[in-house]
């Protein structure tokens, strides 16, 4: 990765900063501390990987901004490529990927920031922890590798160069190896339930030949009683077959006998009917006879009640027409009404404009007035016509002047802030101060308890042994005792042998043995309880040292937070120094802000201007309230005008009255006569329409009392219209009833003739029953005798049903034990492999193999470096294995070596620790291994180190010190497109031709760029 041009928005201390990094290949980025030079590295990590020193992401946004912005264009791979990435405080970040093109930028952003955020690392092929790691050395970590303990060392390492996917492929295998183990375990169980079960096989046989046994038996004993149901249910079906018969017929004879009294009652029925009908047919000749008479009275109430409708439709004419008449009357009187209220109008609105007229001399004096008025109006319009354009022009002058003022203001109060912060900043300083030196000695604390911890876990390493050696020791006793065991029970048996000869043995030689043997088992059994108790005692202090070990584990735990937190106390303590010096430049600036807005000297053109404007305004006198008044005179009189207007419509409208009225007076008139002619009998069309209409009722000749007589009669009469309706039907029905009488009269004789016959066949079918056996009984014995040997059946089949799925099962079982012992063979398999991998993957197989690796390339590379900082005066050598203590001590030829990562450093004076070292020769030993792991990891992952960042302090270094450095940065600037130290010593910045300036005001940081 080549920088081409950064810049910035509101990141951290800039507000706005631009650096173009066209023609710089070795430059010095210099400035005072805190100035923000480190600041302009971070933003090239922020802009790439999204990584920051910020504990919270909207730090990186400048106090007071809404968001942040870092645009970097950079060359990676002979592409020139330009990232964009922007903070909006309190939200979310945005990301913007772009490539060259001949046309300009394209953008390659993808859906989504991590999507984006991949494919610039696709294209970098360098993630942020290798560069920080490689081209960036960051401020106050030269040391940091040479300062840990060598297991430490290595972690670092193994951290640096990604080792860690192996302790995840490793704890995968592990993972893995547990879950094949447990399968196994689970596999064998079920192998072993299942050769259980197997064993099992030759009684589920024997069961199933005896269940088959029981079953033709009792399939046997069940055909015979069923043959012998088949024939007892076939005599029992005829005999109910009888039954069923004689029921029926005994239902058909009951119902017959009620058919027969049904006709007798129909007979009768109908016998009483016909004598009725000859009644009624002996009347026949008086019943038409009054029927006639009944027919004459219906056409003469017929002819009255034509009259009647006649009569009715005069009347509601008649009643119509007086109702038109009344209204016709009083649509006259309203029309009457109305033409008086608008004569009595006229005269009140003649009356009105006749006072309105009154008052035409008194307008005429108040126009007089508003004419006057409004010529001292357009006097003062004239006069603040010229005004307005001097006042207008001194309220932005005055406003002006107001916003000077109120910027001095608003900075002095800012300033006064500031001033109070770093007040409040500076008085920590002691209590920084304690805190620092707390946490140092809880510092120093630590660390003699991380020594204490190594001493308690090499003290349990040494139990550990110790019990390793009982353990053997106590192996080898019980071994000895079996044997022993073994050899006394030999020699208990008639004629034994000597154990050791193999010759027989009398009873003295015996009893000799015998004696050997018990003493030499009681000094084993001895043996064996001392050391089952050193066992005991052992395994008891190494649970002491356990979870003493465990509680320095924990206090240890928090040293990280205490450096951390160290590291803190001394920034602030170094922001409290910087508060002194920006404290007394605040309060220079404020005192000037004061004194200028006492005098006022701010804006002295403005000034200057403005009183011009007000004298000039003075000498034309305008006064507003006088051109209020002038208006409010012209108010005043206004209303001259209009009662002017009042005065022309008053005349006007007293010239329409006049006209009006006469032509009122007349319809007046004419309605008032159209009124008394309406009122004569024969006046009107309408009074003679009623004459006409009363003279047609006349003639009608209609009684309504009489019309109601006739309806009185007519109604009495109306029973004969009845009687010949009866007559009617009577002639019609009786023929009917002559004919029904015969057929029933046949019906009765055919059902008399059906009972007789059905009786009969009743009688025969009682015989045939009593004759025939009834075998339900014996029936009913033999079903449940089988009922139950049925049951007996489905036990014997469910249980041979139940066999033969077990033998089913079993063969199942022999397959699956089969093809469970392949499976467990190829687990035992699988779980040897991984448990492998698990070793090859741990901190003693491919990890430590690759550490072995890369430490002699690292230590050449590093020695290279180390000879142009020192004038080959100082020499590193790594060593990965050392003996250990113990086995130092020990005089055994076998020496035991333990893994480590010791750097050894020569001079010539010979090898000596590297805390000894002076300051300057320590910075540049750890110079050269952190340059020589830069080049290492930029190597590993695969993309060239074509940048390299020195954000170290050079502050320990002598004049010949930094000389080397420069030196030696020349000597490796051909190997780097671009190389960019940072530092704060003059001497050390002019040795660079380009440099990077960088200061900071009260206003942010800002750089400036000198080739």
């Amino acid at each position: 990765m080549i920088p081409k041009r950064l810049t910035l928005k509101c990141f951290l201390s800039y507000r706005e900063a631009t650096l173009d990094f066209e023609g710089l290949h070795t430059a010095c980025i210099c400035g005072p501390n805190g100035a923000g030079k480190s600041s302009l590295l971070e933003a090239i990590a922020w802009a790439l990987w999204g990584e920051s020193r910020a504990a919270v992401e909207d730090d990186v946004i400048y106090m007071g901004a809404k968001e942040a912005q870092v645009d970097f264009v950079f060359e990676a791979q002979g592409q020139v490529y330009r990232v964009i990435r922007t903070r909006y405080r309190g939200q979310h970040s945005a990301l913007e990927f772009q490539a060259q093109t001949l046309e300009g930028f394209r953008s390659l952003t993808r859906r989504g920031l991590r999507a984006t955020q991949q494919l610039i690392l696709d294209c970098l092929k360098l993630d942020y922890e290798t560069f920080v790691n490689s081209a960036y050395l960051r401020q106050g970590r030269a040391d940091e590798f040479m300062l840990k303990r060598p297991s430490e060392r290595k972690q670092i390492l193994a951290d640096l160069l990604k080792l860690g996917q192996y302790d995840e492929l490793g704890d995968r295998a592990k993972d893995l190896a547990r879950q094949y183990k447990g399968q196994i375990q689970l596999l064998e169980q079920s192998w072993a339930q299942l050769q259980e079960q197997l064993a099992l096989g030759e009684a589920i046989a024997a069961d199933q030949a005896q269940r088959q046994a029981d079953l033709e038996q009792l399939q046997q004993a069940q055909d015979a009683d069923q043959a012998q149901l088949q024939a007892w249910q076939a005599q029992q079906q005829q005999r109910r077959s009888w039954q069923q018969e004689l029921t029926w017929h005994q239902q058909q004879h009951q119902q017959l006998l009620q058919d027969v009294q049904v006709l007798l009652q129909e007979i009768a029925a109908a016998q009483g009917q016909k004598e009725a009908l000859e009644v009624v047919l002996a009347q026949s000749e008086a019943i038409a006879a009054q029927y006639a008479d009944f027919q004459a009275l219906q056409a003469q109430e017929a002819r009255q009640s034509e009259k009647f409708r006649q009569y009715q439709q005069l009347q509601h004419g008649i009643q119509d027409l007086q109702q038109l008449i009344a209204r016709e009357a009083s649509d006259r009187q309203a029309e009457l009404g109305r033409l008086e209220t608008q004569l009595e109008a006229l005269r009140q609105q003649d009356l009105e404009a006749q006072q309105v007229l009154s008052k035409q001399g008194e307008v005429e004096a108040a126009l007089a007035q508003l004419t006057q008025a409004r010529q001292s109006l357009a006097d003062l319009d004239q006069l603040q016509m010229k005004v307005a354009p001097l006042a207008q022009r001194r309220q932005p002058l005055q406003a002006q002047l107001d916003r000077a003022a109120a910027r001095l203001s608003a900075r002095w109060e800012e300033l006064q802030a500031s001033a109070q912060q770093l007040q409040a900043q500076q008085s920590q300083q002691p209590t920084l101060e304690n805190a620092l030196v707390d946490l140092t000695g809880k510092l120093e604390y630590l660390e003699r308890r991380r020594i204490y911890r190594q001493r308690v876990q090499e003290k349990g390493l040494e139990r550990r042994s110790f019990m390793d050696r009982l353990q053997a020791h106590q192996r080898d006793y019980e071994t000895q005792l079996a044997e022993l065991e073994q050899k006394m029970q030999l020699l208990g048996e008639p004629d034994a042998l000597c154990p050791l000869c193999d010759r027989p043995l009398d009873e003295q030689h015996w009893a000799l043995v015998q004696q050997k043997h018990q003493a030499t088992q009681g000094e084993l059994q001895d043996l064996l309880w001392v050391v089952r108790q050193q066992l005991a005692v052992s395994e008891r202090e190494i649970q002491v040292l356990r979870q003493e070990y465990r509680d320095l584990g924990r206090e240890l735990d928090q040293e990280g937070l205490v450096r951390e937190r160290r590291g803190q106390l001394q920034q602030q303590l170094q922001a409290t120094l910087e508060a002194q010096r920006s404290l007394a430049q605040v309060q220079t600036e404020m005192a000037s802000i004061e004194r200028s807005l006492q005098a006022q000297d701010y804006a002295p053109q403005l000034s200057e201007e403005l009183r011009l404007l007000d004298e000039t305004l003075a000498q034309l006198s305008y006064d507003e309230k006088t051109h209020a008044l002038a208006r409010g005179q012209v108010d005043r009189w206004r209303w001259a005008e209009i009662k002017q207007a009042e005065i022309k419509q008053a005349q006007q409208r007293r010239q329409q009255l006049a006209e009006r009225e006469p032509q009122l007076q007349a319809q007046l008139v004419a309605l008032q006569e159209a009124i008394a002619q309406s009122q004569r009998p024969d006046g009107s069309p309408r009074q003679q329409q009623m004459t006409a209409l009363r003279q047609q009722l006349a003639n009608l000749d209609y009684d309504p009392d009489q019309h109601n007589a006739l309806r009185q009669t007519l109604r009495d009469n109306q029973m004969w219209q009845l009687r010949y309706q009866e007559l009617q039907q009577a002639q019609q029905q009786h023929p009917e009833l002559l004919q029904r009488c015969e057929v029933l009269a046949e019906r009765l004789a055919a059902r008399q003739q059906d009972a007789e016959t059905v009786a009969q066949q009743i009688a025969q079918l009682t015989t045939q029953l009593t004759t025939s056996p009834d075998h339900a009984p014996a029936i009913a014995q033999i079903e449940q005798q089988m009922h139950q040997r049925r049951a007996d059946l489905d036990r014997c089949l469910a249980d041979l049903g139940r066999l033969q799925q077990q033998q089913q099962q079993l063969a199942w079982m022999a397959q699956q034990s089969d093809e469970q012992r392949r499976q467990i063979v190829a687990l035992h398999h699988r779980h040897r492999v991984y448990r492998e991998l698990a070793q090859a993957f741990g901190k003693n197989g491919i990890q430590a193999l690759m550490i072995e690796n890369v430490l002699p390339q690292l230590e050449v590379e590093t020695n290279q470096i180390l000879a142009r900082l020192s004038a080959n005066q100082l020499h590193v050598q790594f060593v990965t294995q050392r003996a250990g203590r113990r086995a130092a001590k020990s005089r055994s030829r076998v020496t035991k070596l333990i893994d480590t990562l010791d750097i050894l450093i020569a001079d010539t004076r010979g090898t000596r620790p590297f805390e000894t070292y002076s300051g300057g020769e320590a910075f540049r030993i750890s110079f050269a291994i952190r340059l020589a792991l830069a080049r290492l990891l930029a190597q590993r992952s695969g993309t060239a180190l074509r940048m390299l960042i020195i954000d170290e302090g050079f502050g320990t270094q002598d004049q010949e010190g930094c000389d080397r450095l420069i030196a030696a940065i020349n000597a490796i600037a051909p190997d780097f497109a671009c190389i960019l130290t940072i530092t704060h010593m003059p001497r050390f910045k002019e040795a660079f031709q380009s440099r990077i300036e960088v200061g900071k005001t009260e206003l942010g940081s800002h750089l400036s760029l000198h080739i």
